[in-house]
């Protein structure tokens, strides 16, 4: 059975009929397994610059069908935020990235583009250089409230179903510690899949969700539009592990 997670108007495993990098050899996500990573002693701390937006404009926040998602200025120029979760089902999982073999209850993708190669996301998203991205795995965490107290505003899918929040400090939505991470070549977990992603993902993110907000993400939003009278919940918006093929997945601290 395909996961249910599809990207309209083709499921998952179809995906690579329409869009060929989805049938490539550097997709994500992937399970880490942590016994097969490789240390890297070069890979420094990451230092999220320009996070902290207290007083700036308004993020936009849309609800696109697949993803909680909104956009900010940040950093060189546009950062997008979204999440991935499951359907609350016990002992099913929400997160893409796997650490051996272990789901969590929902993944934040922080995604940056190389504003210094590229004038825009849409140049970046196709070049191997072009995009970055820190995936962090959630398993009670104050800042998500700046987020999830608006989703009521933006239940249906489509490009009419967007408000404004007030601009809040990213880096209250990531671990204190970004010293220890793992580092592989990857893709875009949705179509065009383009394989033009450097995946950080912390060794402990120290972050969840509480009870209640994990419920409200996976309760609230539709994938349907407001139009459609049948309403179908968005859940399960995750991709399933990928083949690492030959990938080396790095990590930046010693397994002693």
């Amino acid at each position: 059975m395909s996961h249910p997670f599809s990207f309209y108007p083709h499921a998952a495993s179809e995906w690579s009929e329409y869009f060929p990098d989805c049938g490539g050899t550097s997709q994500s996500p992937v399970d880490v397994i942590t016994t097969q990573t490789k240390y890297d002693p070069s890979l420094v701390p990451v230092m999220p610059l320009g996070y902290s937006q207290h007083g700036n404009q308004p993020f936009s926040m849309h609800n696109n069908g697949h993803t909680g998602n909104y956009d900010s200025k940040l950093i060189w120029s546009s950062v997008q935020l979204h999440l991935h979760w499951g359907n609350g089902g016990p002992g099913v999982g929400g997160s893409e990235h796997t650490i051996n073999g272990r789901s969590s209850d929902a993944e934040l993708h922080v995604v940056h583009y190389n504003a210094e190669l590229y004038p825009n996301m849409s140049a970046a998203m196709t070049q191997r250089d072009g995009l970055a991205v820190l995936g962090i795995l959630i398993e009670t965490n104050p800042g998500f409230n700046n987020i999830l107290n608006y989703m009521s505003r933006i239940r249906h899918a489509g490009r009419y179903q967007r408000t404004f929040i007030p601009a809040f400090d990213v880096q209250s939505l990531l671990p204190k510690d970004l010293g220890r991470y793992y580092r592989y070549n990857g893709s875009l977990t949705t179509p065009p899949c383009y394989q033009s992603v450097i995946w950080t993902l912390p060794y402990i993110s120290n972050l969840s969700f509480s009870s209640l907000q994990l419920l409200k993400m996976e309760m609230m939003l539709y994938s349907s539009k407001v139009q459609e009278v049948d309403r179908m919940l968005l859940q399960d918006n995750y991709r399933i592990t990928q083949p690492l093929n030959h990938r080396i997945i790095f990590a930046s601290f010693s397994a002693g």
